[in-house]
This record gives C-alpha cells, structure tokens and sequence, in this order.
C-alpha cells in the first residue's frame, strides 16, 4: 500500500515557474515507477511525466516537453515535477500517482495510487 501527498500547487503568471512534491508513505516506494497526470475541468485526465523506479528513465508527454522535469529522491520518499514556462493551458490539478507493475508509462490504468491532487493556476 501507498499514500501519496502532493504540494507545490499555486498561482502563478504565464511565464512562471512552480515545483511539485509528491510525498509517499511506505517501505517500497523506490519499487514503484512514478508520474504525473493533469485533469482541467471538463477534459479527462492526461499524462504529463513519467519516471522509472530508478530515475534512469523519463517520459513526457509532447505538451510539456523541454519545460517540465520530472524527478525522484527515493531516499526521501519523494517525486517531483518542476514546471517552467507555465501557459494558461497548463492550469489543472495534478496527481501524483504510483505504478508498480509493468504496462505502458503513459496510461492511467496501469497505476494503482492515486494522490488526491493539487491545484495549479496559470494567469495569462
């Protein structure tokens, strides 16, 4: 079992900079591939990022590509996203989530813990 616990939410200005967390509780968090998904109102949740268990390999999805970075620290538990150049279209709440299996980075069924989000706010 995971528990998974975002921050790093906010509102920022086009242009700008945030950095999410993901925290996880559990002794086989460094098992688990990691990512990110975004979910705006109205649109079904997307991947965002993706890692490997062991940091050795990252996924994008073409959208953030060259802004964002995705990121772990399995000694603290803890995954990141550091997002630049924010654009309005980025605003959505992000989660965080946990893949323990095999199966494609880049599909939201393949992951079994879910964080309960966090808000990001682009401004233009």
């Amino acid at each position: 079992q995971v528990q998974l616990v975002e921050s790093g939410g906010g509102l920022v200005q086009a242009g700008g900079s945030l950095r999410l967390s993901c925290a996880a509780s559990g002794r086989t968090f460094s098992s688990y591939a990691m990512g990110w998904f975004r979910q705006a109102p109205g649109k079904e949740r997307e991947f965002v990022a993706g890692i490997s268990w062991s940091g050795g390999s990252t996924y994008y999805a073409n959208s953030v590509k060259g802004r964002f970075t995705i990121s772990r620290a399995n000694a603290k538990n803890t995954v990141y996203l550091q997002m630049n150049s924010l654009k309005p279209e980025d605003t959505a709440v992000y989660y965080c989530a946990a893949k323990p299996g095999g199966g494609s980075m880049y599909d939201k069924t393949k992951y079994d813990y879910w964080g309960q989000g966090t808000q990001v706010t682009v401004s233009s």
